[in-house]
């Protein structure tokens, strides 16, 4: 993870230049094919039916009785992540495109595409998880279980899986970059800094800054906080509870109200260049009722996580 965090600043250094842009592209899409097979060869191990009746069937029961709203709030939370909304990446990769393709089309393709790797992922870890009788609700470490044990079902098992897991290093490359990204022109932009010179201040502040985390493993272990758990559960509560819905609200505001960029110029922004343009009669909405419903879902986790 070091290696790649160094990796990823390196390539901020050099600034997003066509060449980081292309080879992107280009992994991105070889790991969607390779995802593409991983579901083919998942969804027809034996027993793979159980788990695919398992992520597709809704279980209501279960939604009561861990609270609707906990639900609720738990999709919309994990959203902001996925898409980073509410913590600048999605703007400062905005900021690159250019004038000639309007923001809405490409954001509704990002949407998309987000989507759609998401129901692929599911059809590959929950079809494995009980053909090879997995607990699916081990978290994240599952990519570590399922995946290795669908190659071990495919000829030629160490080729697919090493280029699987080169592929998703690269991904999580592309991650960081767009993280680093954010930090590095915000402070260039604000104090006028050299892509050098932030690049340099962000790796140093980064690294000290990931300590705690790092050592909420070991030597932390055992600093707990009320309510809310270890280290690693307080920087995800600071991040998922706070940072994302809070940033996506000051976002909505900043581009409605006439105390910010206002409707008019986020319409015309949005809607510059070819491709879908954003719908002006949705400015009811967007300016007074998506707040409260972002607002909400802020008050639930706070309910969530001190109350219930």
């Amino acid at each position: 993870m070091a290696l790649v965090i160094i990796v990823g600043f390196i390539i901020c250094l050099r600034g997003l230049e066509k060449g980081v842009e292309k080879a992107s592209t280009a992994i991105m899409t070889s790991l969607l094919c390779l995802m593409i097979v991983l579901v083919v060869r998942a969804v027809t191990l034996d027993g793979a039916l159980k788990g695919i009746s398992f992520y597709l069937k809704p279980d209501f029961s279960k939604m009561s009785e861990h609270g609707w709203g906990e639900v609720i709030f738990a999709a919309m939370g994990q959203s902001f992540f996925t898409l980073s909304i509410g913590i600048g990446s999605l703007a400062i990769f905005g900021s690159y495109i250019g004038k000639e393709r309007a923001l809405t089309g490409e954001a509704v393709s990002i949407i998309a595409l987000d989507t759609f790797v998401a129901l692929m992922a599911g059809f590959i870890i929950f079809p494995t998880c009980f053909a090879f009788g997995v607990n699916p609700g081990q978290g994240p470490g599952l990519i570590f279980i399922t995946l290795p044990n669908i190659f071990n079902a495919m000829k030629f098992s160490r080729v697919w899986g090493t280029i699987f897991f080169a592929f998703m290093s690269f991904a999580a490359l592309s991650t960081v970059i767009a993280i680093f990204e954010d930090l590095i022109a915000s402070v260039m932009d604000l104090f006028g800094w050299s892509r050098k010179k932030a690049v340099i201040i962000n790796l140093v502040a980064v690294f000290v800054l990931s300590l705690p985390c790092a050592l909420g493993f070991n030597v932390l272990s055992g600093v707990q906080f009320a309510a809310i758990g270890n280290i690693q559960d307080l920087e995800d509560f600071i991040v998922s509870n706070n940072l994302l819905p809070l940033g996506s609200l000051v976002y909505l505001m900043f581009c409605t109200s006439r105390y910010g960029w206002g409707f008019k110029n986020f319409i015309a922004e949005a809607n510059t260049g070819n491709g879908m343009k954003f719908p002006v009669q949705i400015r009811f909405y967007i300016t007074w009722i998506l707040p409260l419903i972002v607002l909400a879902i802020w008050l639930v986790g706070y309910a969530q996580k001190f109350f219930s």
